[in-house]
């Protein structure tokens, strides 16, 4: 199914909105302590609980705006999901941590296979948004590749050396923010490899 146009600045609060809004509901509650079922549960365990159905609304209203969800964004949710659980049947926060470790580190295991093919599958996913040549997108792939790789590391840092609180800044700003300038150096510095229909 042809995915259907929407106003990007909808399709960013939908795909953005729900770590924001962890990230507000965290800054509410991180001090205290809720009890439910006779279990005490922390601030942040909530928050993370609370943005398991934030994410999965956000999710539906995208996939029933465009009718298309990406790999990522499935992969992704399945995630947040799965240790999100975790996290709740385990009262422990350390789960819903490794889950930023876990998702870059299955991003650069894929890409990493792929490369061993001598395959891009970052050009299957992103070649009809971005034309490029194939030496440009194998050049990117271990690049990004690379970068994932050095993200789940960072993680494993910041959370086992950090504060909560540090961790969370970090994991909804910082992460992000340093993909995508990675990104955006990247694709100026591909320049020469892109494709124009001219060409």
């Amino acid at each position: 199914m042809a995915e259907k146009q929407i106003n990007p600045v909808l399709k960013q609060v939908l795909e953005l909105g729900p770590t924001l809004a962890f990230f507000l509901i965290y800054l509410r509650i991180k001090d205290d302590t809720f009890t439910i079922a006779g279990t005490d549960y922390t601030g942040f365990i909530v928050a993370a609980l609370v943005f398991i159905p934030i994410l999965l609304i956000a999710m539906g209203v995208l996939w029933a705006l465009t009718g298309k969800l990406s790999r990522m964004q499935v992969f992704t949710a399945f995630m947040v999901i799965f240790f999100g659980g975790l996290t709740a049947w385990f009262n422990d926060e350390t789960f819903f941590k490794m889950k930023t470790t876990i998702v870059y580190g299955v991003f650069a295991v894929i890409l990493g296979i792929g490369l061993l093919q001598g395959r891009s599958y970052l050009a299957y996913v992103l070649s009809d948004a971005l034309p490029m040549a194939d030496e440009g997108w194998m050049i990117l792939t271990k690049r990004l590749t690379l970068a994932f790789a050095v993200l789940a590391i960072a993680n494993e840092v910041v959370w086992r050396t950090m504060s909560t609180d540090a961790w969370v800044k970090i994991e909804t700003f910082a992460f992000p923010a340093a993909l995508f300038v990675f990104l955006w150096v990247q694709i100026i510095a591909l320049q020469k490899y892109m494709e124009t229909e001219e060409k």
